[in-house]
């Protein structure tokens, strides 16, 4: 996926940061060691074959040239915190840090190398496996995701703080925040922003329901999860997470709107039953947030094509309808 936030650097550059990470002895050498793994949406990462032939992964954060949404800001700190957290405190299968460097030193972003996890990637090759084969998988997901969300924090909001005891304080500050970065770049949401802003004070009481934090992945979605041999193999990307609530999870996501698949399977391992009244109301407002992102993102990212854009207008006139509002 090509981005203007991908800080992609020359094989001198990659062979110093092997040299930091792993030791001279280990700096590849040779023709074809460096692939550029094309998948991810923000970072670049590069699968590195390192001289005694073990094959690792390098992550490289934005350059800060770049601008990027606010939400955005440190987001590989953030990853690393994640985890962290995740091999602390669960069983979900994630990868190792080998080295994490956030000197810019050699490089102009923070970076760190992690093991390459032998897998394929479900959002790849889903739709190619028998139905309840994916379905299999999905519960695994969100059998993960329930444990990730397990973790405990003190308050809402970032995982370094400053947290807040108010999810609704926090979650409309998160939506304010992403309506300034579309308003800052004149995005064009086919809504006026205020109205954006209306229809989320008139439903914001029932985020008044959540009151413990828990860990929110919020990004685990099939093409962040690797499957190999029937089971789920390693679960990627948490540049994302923050403490709030569980059910603005990815996996919820087509309980609202069926553009994002079928959630059956994931809330079956998840063991989460129909959603409640309440809970469908926040639900809809997590899916505004994230349709707002989609479009927003756009245009932080450069994109010059605009397929997202369009899918993703579509996907927020959707969620402002189940709120009430209908199409202009």
């Amino acid at each position: 996926m090509e981005s203007i936030t991908k800080n992609r650097q020359t094989p001198e550059a990659l062979r110093a940061m092997a040299e930091r990470a792993y030791g001279p002895a280990r700096v590849p050498d040779g023709e074809g060691w460096a692939e550029e793994l094309g998948h991810g949406w923000f970072n670049v990462a590069y699968r590195i074959r390192l001289r005694d032939g073990e094959d690792v992964v390098l992550k490289i954060a934005p350059p800060p040239g770049v601008e990027v949404m606010t939400y955005e800001r440190g987001a590989m700190r953030i990853e690393l915190a994640t985890l962290d957290l995740i091999r602390k405190h669960t069983d979900v299968p994630v990868p190792a840090v080998h080295f994490a460097d956030t000197s810019r030193e050699l490089c102009d972003a923070d970076w760190f190398f992690m093991p390459f996890v032998q897998g394929d990637n479900l959002g790849v090759v889903g739709d190619s496996l028998p139905e309840a084969e994916r379905a299999a998988y999905m519960e695994q997901v969100g059998a993960a995701n329930r444990a990730l969300n397990g973790i405990k924090g003190d308050a809402f909001g970032p995982l370094a703080g400053p947290g807040d005891p108010s999810w609704r304080q926090v979650f409309t500050g998160m939506v304010e925040t992403v309506l300034r970065d579309g308003e800052r770049r004149a995005v064009d949401l086919g809504r006026d922003p205020d109205t954006v802003r209306a229809v989320l004070a008139e439903h914001a009481d029932s985020l008044d329901e959540v009151t413990e934090p828990r860990l929110v992945e919020w990004d685990l979605w099939d093409s962040n999860v690797l499957i190999r041999d029937g089971r789920m193999a390693c679960v990627i990307d948490h540049e994302r997470a923050f403490y709030g609530d569980p059910l603005i999870e990815a996996g919820f996501t087509a309980t609202q709107l069926g553009a994002f698949g079928d959630s059956t399977a994931f809330m079956r391992g998840y063991g989460h039953g129909t959603l409640t009244e309440t809970e469908t109301v926040r639900r809809r407002l997590y899916c505004l947030h994230l349709a707002l992102i989609m479009v927003i993102e756009t245009v932080y990212r450069g994109h010059t094509d605009s397929t997202q854009y369009d899918w993703a207008r579509e996907r927020l006139t959707e969620a402002m309808e189940l709120l009430g509002r209908a199409r202009p």
